[in-house]
């Protein structure tokens, strides 16, 4: 099981990871919360539900490029469709999907460091990870917001199949973002895999 997730009797998934890979996702994942920014704490629950359905996002799309590919425009940004009706309609859209998206995104963020942080690795053979279904999505969400992160800084594009970035030398100092970048999809592949069979 080591490196791979795999299927787990009655759903879910297990992966067998060490200190290190605990540590590198714990850190990739305190990252994108810093990202994706601090969540609304105020009122309690019921306040809370009522006021998040009147609560208005931003409206304009954000001039960071990883949080610009995390949070999308809705029909295709100004830069590829000029007409103000659509512009207007893509700022409507994000005024009132952008504060849910960013909280789930906090949330699968969290998820992920708190099933890190219950782990006990012994050092010559790491800890398993077993993850209910309901945590398998949310690791998904995690890591392919992980990916998407990493990816925009590392400007790859739909075209790219990674062959490239494998090539570049060991004293590129995107490298260790790279590794990091193709260990994430292995690891979002083998968890897509397990929940599948």
């Amino acid at each position: 099981m080591a490196g791979h997730f795999e299927p787990q009797p009655g759903g879910g998934a297990a992966v067998t990871l060490d200190e290190v890979e605990i540590s590198i996702l714990r850190s990739l994942a305190v990252q994108l919360l810093e990202l994706v920014g601090p969540g609304d704490d105020s009122g309690d629950a019921a306040d809370d539900l009522l006021a998040s359905v009147f609560r208005d996002g931003p409206s304009e799309p954000p001039a960071d490029p990883v949080l610009a590919r995390l949070f999308p425009d809705a029909y295709g940004g100004p830069d590829r469709v000029p007409d103000d009706d659509v512009r207007a309609a893509s700022a409507e859209f994000r005024r009132y999907t952008e504060n849910d998206l960013r909280a789930r995104k906090r949330d699968d963020a969290l998820a992920l460091i708190r099933s890190l942080d219950a782990l006990h690795p012994e050092p010559e053979t790491g800890a398993v990870l077993r993850l209910a279904p309901e945590e398998c999505r949310r690791w998904l969400g995690a890591l392919n917001d992980l990916r998407l992160a990493i990816g925009t800084r590392l400007e790859v594009t739909d075209e790219d199949d990674g062959g490239e970035l494998l090539r570049l030398p060991e004293s590129d100092p995107r490298k260790p973002m790279v590794l990091a970048y193709l260990w994430l999809g292995g690891l979002q592949e083998t968890l897509v895999e397990s929940l599948m069979s």
